[in-house]
């Protein structure tokens, strides 16, 4: 079995649900009524299983998100990448990193140099898919793969009709360091520091505001949160948090306040029962943070190949759409959610674009048990580097992780299976079965060998426009190593 639900009660009621209003037909769940659905993904940044009271967190209570997943679908084998530039990349376009290039973390407002570049075919963005299906887009939050200081208007090139996003620090420009209080924002009128203003507030505020402006079209909502990134801050609900830990629980309490604020305006404009509503996270805790999940210390994961680190969050929400009380195994990762989107509005990727991940909405919509993939991946670990041609890649092939429902692998820069774990015996990872005679095992490593063996041998570099430099760039530098030979000039030499 594949799927389960928490309560023989919870299906029974569902079903007679959907009897009274004549869905028990499962294309109907699909677009009731001709309408396309609403999808609205959350995705907070830096936060762990560990600290999400559904997946069995003890040190927090998140009861806002617990309801979408008791209302919904509960993902216990969902991949994203291990840090913050690769995840974003990878959802965005549907390739894993090892493809689009973005194979490592690259803080474009920072480090400049290298953008994600919306001329490229490849970069082709889940958004403006949506926008060809007759779908109204926005973003808010925290992008950080632009400088709106080169390109304003980035965001609606990347098909977005509204945005309100914390521009990322941006070197030289002190006040772009703020993503929460005075949180310095761009919008469609530029970028400015909001004085007093709490940035969380205000990116859930936009996105409000655009579910009210275009309740009757189809929308598609992308919120990559400021919350829970360092710094730790006080939140507006708990100004006097202090420490470090008591300000990350009242972050990961505020954060689940502004779901709350999300899901409760859907159901006030009358549409909760044609949208979707996805909640994730980017990557695991930041590693200066431990929480309890089962009974078990989990310190933050961020960057790391542990499962604690890259199986994140990921639950499906949708009245009358989302089958209600399932708790599912299947395999889904980052690369997945493009397609599902545009399965999800009526249509199909286009042939010319190379995506690698695959369509989940039958699952999600009740029509299957599970999904189609045999294996997921992340990879990402670490921060890019410069050459003399730009921005890529810290080593040729980075290294990465692949796992299905009950074997993981590690695997290294070198392109070699390093280690081998049975999830379902050893979930924290301690026994590595790589030199292990089982049959089970030796089959487990020749199929992720194969996979392996798909891949190139080189991951692909960034793809963007070389464009003037600029003061903030950072530089690349090159390291000569000179070896010197000293002669003993008393000693004969010999001729050449």
């Amino acid at each position: 079995m594949t799927t389960k639900t928490r309560s023989n009660c919870v299906v029974a009621a569902t079903l007679i649900a959907a009897f009274a209003v004549g869905m028990l037909n499962p294309a109907a769940k699909a677009e009731p009524s001709g309408i396309k659905p609403n999808i609205l993904l959350i995705m907070v940044d830096d936060l762990g299983k560990e600290w999400i009271s559904c997946y069995g967190a003890e040190d927090i209570e998140t009861p806002k998100i617990d309801a979408l997943a008791k209302g919904g679908m509960q993902f216990h084998n969902a991949y994203s990448m291990p840090q913050c530039t690769p995840s974003r990349a990878t959802l965005l376009t549907g390739k894993y990193p090892w493809r689009n290039g973005f194979v490592n973390h690259w803080d474009v407002p920072r480090w400049g140099v290298g953008y994600f570049d919306w001329k490229q075919k490849e970069n082709t963005t889940f958004a403006r898919l949506m926008k060809r299906l007759g779908y109204a887009t926005c973003a808010a939050g925290k992008w950080q793969i632009n400088d709106f200081r080169v390109e304003p208007q980035a965001m609606k090139k990347h098909g977005f009709d509204d945005w309100a996003m914390w521009t990322g620090y941006e070197t030289g420009n002190p006040p772009s360091a703020e993503r929460y209080m005075d949180a310095y924002i761009n919008t469609p009128e530029g970028s400015k520091t909001y004085k007093g203003e709490f940035g969380p507030d205000l990116y859930a505020d936009c996105l409000i505001r655009f579910m009210q402006e275009h309740k009757t079209e189809p929308m598609c909502l992308y919120f990559p949160m400021a919350l829970t990134h360092t710094p730790l801050v006080a939140t507006p609900d708990e100004p006097e948090a202090t420490s470090k830990l008591e300000r990350h629980k009242a972050m990961v309490r505020y954060t689940d306040k502004i779901v709350g604020r999300l899901v409760e305006t859907l159901d006030e404009l009358g549409i909760r029962e044609r949208s979707i509503v996805i909640f994730t996270t980017d990557n695991g805790s930041t590693r200066s943070i431990t929480g309890t999940r089962n009974g078990k210390e989990v310190k933050g994961a961020k960057a790391k190949e542990l499962e604690a680190g890259v199986c994140a969050p990921f639950i499906v929400n949708g009245p009358g759409l989302v089958p209600a009380g399932v708790e599912t195994d299947a395999l889904t990762d980052f690369s997945d959610l493009l397609p599902t989107f545009v399965e999800l509005g009526g249509g199909s990727v286009p042939d010319d674009l190379i995506v690698d991940g695959v369509s989940f909405a039958p699952l999600i919509l009740g029509k299957t048990t599970d999904s189609r993939r045999e294996w997921i991946m992340a990879l990402g670990h670490g921060p890019a580097r410069l050459d003399k041609d730009g921005v890529r890649g810290a080593n040729d092939f980075a290294t990465r992780v692949i796992r299905d429902k009950q074997y993981k692998v590690w695997v290294s820069n070198e392109k070699k299976i390093i280690r081998l774990h049975d999830l379902k015996e050893d979930p924290w990872e301690e026994k590595n079965l790589l030199d292990s005679g089982l049959a089970e095992h030796k089959a487990a490593l020749r199929k992720f060998q194969a996979v392996l063996d798909s891949l190139p041998d080189k991951d692909a570099r960034p793809l963007y426009e070389p464009r003037a430099a600029n003061p903030w760039d950072k530089k690349f530098k090159i390291s000569i190593c000179i070896s010197l030979r000293f002669w003993d000039w008393n000693q004969p030499r010999k001729s050449a």
